[in-house]
């Protein structure tokens, strides 16, 4: 089955893939006021909603107040606004969380912290009476995902995980094809993602470094991966088993590529011109501003060396995962690859789908637009059983993450909203399912035996995806050999 550029416009437009809505006029119309927005972390991934509620959605949205545990961080986010036409927003330390939400009165709380602080302000926010949208992954481990999904319970109130990659175009058409039957029912998935030199080394300067601020990578950068699965297979995992190591970004790899060894940080090194992986935060606008100048405020080095001994990350993963409709998956996370991006491979009971994408290079927080897609690095081929492949016309968008970021920040800011039936909108069970998948495979490479979901967190409650051919329907006779 073959889908055309034309057929998605027309499916997207029906299916509100691209609404870009202002919502003033709707507002008036309906004698509503705006929606009221705080957020907590103000760091480099909080500029997207930064933009979208004082600008793209400025309209419908209102930005109450921000609140961080560095002062310089705070007053960037305050510029930012000024800089947009909008009063600076009220800002508060960490510790005032809760007189923030009293004193700025907010409807949605966006959490945009290290990781490995999401639970703590997803909890209080929802206590507080207040939603919450929440960027992945949803948290870091399998208590702090059990607290999550009991105050949800509790409070009755909303939890959205942006899990952007859904919306972006060539994953939307990937579902698409998967959803009309294009290769029957999926029996096994094979999915490799590859992070470059570039990007890939970034997650080992960062606090993403060590576990208990991130999850490792098999949760911080695995649980958008293990969430496309999930919703393309509309489907949940079972049981997860995994190995990992560091054998890249290590003391031994800087003496091989001819350094004395490793040293503290980029900023200070006696190496650094020598050093290919050097980030200088002095030549970069953005990230002089936002770490380099607010150093003295808490002590956090944006540009740690990569080859210390004190990380605790892997930069290798390997992971077998079986899902609840007898799907297997075998999946792989590199963080040193000669390029960026994936091959995900479906192996169904009418033929095969092969996916492709690359990305280009970026570092988070420089001002480059995050995992925008190569062009000619990006496919999509269909092989029927025992009849000619073909390719399929990728959709395209514009802007990060392959042009999903947009269309997220649509759905979730627009006042507005059409039917989508791609079921593209995720909250907290999606995102403790895709979380709990990489919590588990962190649970796995350190006992060496596989670990049941379940044995992790029950009552997750089962997430909203759309139908798929199923295993027991008829399906057509393979063209005699």
């Amino acid at each position: 089955m073959k889908f055309t550029r034309r057929e998605f416009i027309q499916t997207a437009a029906l299916s509100g893939a691209g609404i870009m809505l202002t919502g003033a006029e709707t507002l008036r119309a309906q004698g509503e006021r705006k929606k009221r927005y705080a957020i907590v972390g103000t760091g480099s991934r909080s500029y997207m909603y930064q933009e979208a509620v004082l600008k793209t959605f400025a309209g419908s949205c209102g930005m109450t107040g921000y609140c961080d545990t560095n002062r310089g961080r705070l007053e960037r986010a305050q510029r930012f606004a000024l800089s947009l036409g909008q009063p600076a927003p009220p800002i508060y330390a960490a510790a005032d969380f809760d007189r923030m939400i009293s004193e700025t009165r907010p409807d949605v709380v966006i959490v945009t912290t290290v990781d490995g602080f999401h639970h703590q302000y997803i909890v209080r926010a929802l206590e507080l009476g207040c939603d919450v949208i929440t960027e992945k992954p949803m948290t870091t481990d399998d208590a702090r995902c059990r607290a999550i999904l009991k105050a949800v319970r509790r409070s009755g109130r909303k939890c959205t995980t942006a899990f952007n990659y859904r919306y972006s175009p060539p994953r939307t058409q990937v579902k698409e094809l998967l959803m009309q039957g294009a290769i029957g029912d999926i029996l096994s998935v094979d999915f490799h993602w590859m992070l470059n030199t570039h990007h890939g080394t970034d997650y080992f300067r960062r606090w993403h470094s060590q576990k208990k601020n991130s999850g490792g990578l098999m949760v911080h950068k695995a649980t958008h991966h293990f969430d496309l699965i999930n919703w393309w297979l509309s489907a949940v995992p079972v049981s997860v088993f995994a190995t990992g190591k560091r054998e890249f970004y290590t003391p031994a790899m800087a003496k091989r590529i001819g350094l004395s060894g490793a040293h503290e940080r980029c900023h200070t090194c006696p190496e650094k011109v020598q050093c290919a992986f050097e980030l200088d935060l002095e030549k970069n606008k953005n990230l002089k501003e936002l770490y380099l100048d607010n150093e003295h405020y808490d002590g956090y080095f944006r540009d740690r060396c990569v080859f210390r001994p004190g990380i605790d990350i892997e930069d290798t993963m390997n992971v077998l995962v079986r899902y609840d409709n007898q799907v297997t998956m075998a999946y792989s996370l590199n963080a040193f690859n000669a390029w960026e991006g994936y091959y995900v491979i479906f192996n169904g009971t009418k033929g095969r789908l092969e996916h492709k994408a690359e990305e280009r290079v970026y570092l988070l927080g420089d001002g480059t637009v995050p995992g925008a897609l190569k062009g000619d690095g990006t496919y999509i081929r269909i092989y029927p059983l025992r009849e000619p492949a073909y390719e399929v016309e990728v959709w395209t968008g514009e802007g990060g993450h392959g042009g999903g970021d947009a269309v997220m920040l649509a759905d979730l800011f627009s006042p507005v909203r059409q039917a989508d039936k791609y079921l593209r909108a995720a909250d907290q069970r999606s995102g403790a399912w895709s979380c709990l998948t990489g919590i588990a495979a962190n649970r796995s490479i350190a006992d060496g035996r596989p670990v049941a979901i379940a044995d992790l967190a029950d009552d997750i409650g089962y997430p909203d995806y759309p139908a798929m051919p199923g295993h027991e329907e008829p399906l057509p006779m393979p063209l005699k050999a």
